[in-house]
């Protein structure tokens, strides 16, 4: 059992309503009246209450304790919100999850500001090896009555609680009064119900069962996946190194996007197929195992994964979510927590697209492979609490074309430094510069061989710093000579001695005052903050 599984919501088909009876009746004929569409559907008996569950659902449930709530209008109920657990195998953990599942139902509806009045209780298991339907009933109705207590501590009475196994159910309401045989009432035949015919005209289809959804989304387990691991191991060592460096994040993005682009596209040009089994081994034999490891390793990334999930509606959801089914499929192995990433962008696109089922489902994958994946937490809960994912769709739109508009004008920018005219050169600029005679000659020399700007003595323009300026070299290895007076004892060049120069007095204030200005010192003296060799 896990926390995961509970799927609570708004009902899509609320428009199925009932006239109530009074709480714990005798069991009796009981009407549940509706519309679907334009048509009026009464459930007269627990029998048509049994069989209207899939229809109720989308889906056939297998080992799963579900809660419907009804909402009372003007006497006739309407069902409203729904949640689902799995059967936990121990009868120790079934009150907490009596509790738990009553609780999720009751709050999740006041926040929607829609609490229950009333609840039917299901309990759906098929029997275990040496097991009968009936066996089953009794195994389970200290459940029935844990979810009995638990629903009426919040003041929302159970009206009926049924148990459907092997074909047959039986109600945990009936009162013993003898009105349940004890091998139990028959199901009708699928679809052949006054609420399945309302449904089929009303276009609400059934899908199988939990367990054929969740398929999809598994592991493979042919010679596939021994191929993938390897793929996933080599691309691995090439991909992960790109991925924690700065420089080589943005370009393993960009591989990414485009690598997912094509494969959508593939994926898009074939014919639909019918049935999803076979729809899904034909999208596996489509894709490589290095295309998959690629794509599975870069979506790890957050940014690259938010980008892929704008492909969320029109004519890129179909194949996207085609796309991120066949690659949680691929995380096979040690790769199965991988799997989150891709289960959340399946949630999510199912779920963008109005599939609530595979959505709900999808997104609780995603939190067994990685209960603390963020991204799938938040959908999750935004999806069982019945928000609108439009919220979330206008975020990613609003990015998508901001960043199509950076990249235009990264464009325009770039074709107008290509189009810039290049005229001929300024002959001024190529004329020589005539030495000032205001300055003696050798000490322009000194001025030129230092780098020192001439706007230095102004105190005007830029002045580099110490490890700016061009380091002097000795004149035999051109290394950087050892400076005096920082633990060196030696000459100042590896070579020849150095030969002082006569210079001035004036030459030489007016040599300082320009080191000083540049930030360093007269010849021979180290400048503060210089590295010395």
């Amino acid at each position: 059992m896990t926390n995961h599984d509970e799927m609570t919501g708004s009902f899509d088909n609320d428009d199925v309503s009932y006239e109530g009876r009074p709480p714990y009746a005798p069991h009796g004929p009981t009407p549940f009246d509706g519309d679907l569409g334009t048509h009026q559907v009464t459930l007269r008996s627990p029998a048509e209450l049994a069989d209207a569950l899939p229809y109720l659902l989308g889906y056939r449930p297998e080992d799963s304790i579900i809660l419907v709530s009804l909402h009372d209008r003007g006497g006739r109920g309407r069902f409203g919100g729904r949640a689902r657990l799995g059967i936990p195998t121990h009868s120790d953990d079934w009150a907490a999850v009596a509790q738990q599942l009553a609780h999720g139902l009751v709050t999740g509806g006041e926040r929607r500001g829609a609490r229950p009045e009333q609840i039917v209780a299901y309990l759906c298991q098929e029997p275990a090896t040496g097991e009968t339907g009936r066996s089953v009933m009794e195994r389970l109705q200290p459940l029935a009555h844990q979810l009995r207590v638990a629903c009426g501590r919040l003041d929302v009475p159970v009206i009926e609680a049924l148990c459907i196994s092997d074909g047959r159910f039986w109600s945990y309401c009936c009162g013993g009064q003898g009105c349940c045989p004890d091998e139990g009432e028959p199901m009708g035949l699928p679809g052949t119900s006054v609420l399945a015919a309302a449904a089929a005209y009303a276009g609400i289809q059934v899908r199988g069962t939990l367990r054929e959804l969740r398929a999809r989304l598994m592991p493979l387990e042919t010679a596939v996946a021994v191929e993938q691991e390897v793929a996933l191991d080599t691309a691995g060592m090439s991909l992960v190194p790109r991925i924690f460096d700065e420089n080589g994040r943005a370009e393993v993005a960009d591989e990414t996007i485009e690598l997912a682009e094509r494969l959508m596209h593939r994926l898009a040009a074939t014919a639909p197929v019918p049935d999803s089994a076979a729809a899904d081994r034909r999208d596996d034999d489509m894709l490589r195992a290095d295309e998959a490891a690629a794509l599975i390793l870069g979506l790890q990334d957050r940014t690259t994964r938010d980008r892929a999930a704008e492909w969320m509606e029109g004519d890129e959801a179909g194949p996207a979510l085609r796309l991120w089914r066949a690659l949680a499929r691929r995380c096979v192995g040690p790769y199965a927590e991988h799997a989150a990433a891709l289960l959340t962008l399946a949630g999510w696109v199912a779920w963008s697209t109005g599939d609530e089922l595979e959505a709900r489902e999808a997104l609780a994958m995603a939190l067994g492979a990685d209960p603390d994946y963020l991204f799938a937490r938040l959908l999750h809960q935004a999806c069982n609490e019945g928000l609108d994912p439009e919220s979330v769709r206008r975020c990613l739109r609003a990015e998508r074309a901001e960043r199509a508009e950076r990249a235009e004008r990264a464009e325009r920018c770039g074709r107008a430094e290509r189009e810039e005219p290049v005229g001929p050169p300024d002959p001024a600029a190529l004329a020589p510069v005539s030495p000032s005679p205001h300055v003696p000659e050798q000490r322009r020399r000194r001025r030129t061989r230092s780098g020192t700007s001439p706007l230095a003595a102004t105190g005007e323009g830029h002045v580099p710093t110490p490890s700016a300026r061009r380091p002097r070299t000795s004149a035999a290895d051109g290394s950087r000579p050892l400076a005096a007076g920082r633990g060196n004892t030696g000459p100042r060049t590896a070579g020849k001695p150095t030969t002082p120069r006569r210079r001035t007095d004036r030459v030489d204030a007016q040599e300082a005052n320009v080191l000083r200005a540049d930030g360093g010192t007269p010849e021979g003296q180290p400048a503060a903050g210089d590295d010395v060799m």
